[in-house]
């Protein structure tokens, strides 16, 4: 699925096809459908320098960009910091 990125420093709203808007933050990164490559208000971003698009390849899935996918789960195993019995060592 592409991606598109906010490269300025304010917040955008991207719209989307079926009237949709997609909100990003500064720097942000959000996922669109390849149909929504095509919507001219979108390709009108690409143009201004406002927005870039980039392709599932060349993405990074843990960057600086606040992508969520690739990190670790937290869930299921602690770290150590549970409760320790003092007599069986």
């Amino acid at each position: 699925m592409p991606a598109v990125s906010n490269k300025t420093q304010r917040p955008l709203s991207v719209p989307l096809p079926s009237g949709k808007t997609l909100h990003l933050g500064p720097g942000k990164t959000g996922q669109i459908s390849a149909k929504a490559l095509e919507n001219q208000q979108l390709k009108k971003l690409v143009d201004a320098g406002e927005i870039e698009v980039v392709s599932d390849d060349s993405r990074p899935t843990a960057g600086p960009g606040g992508d969520k996918r690739g990190r670790a789960s937290f869930y299921g195993h602690s770290s150590g910091g549970g409760i320790r019995r003092s007599g069986d060592r």
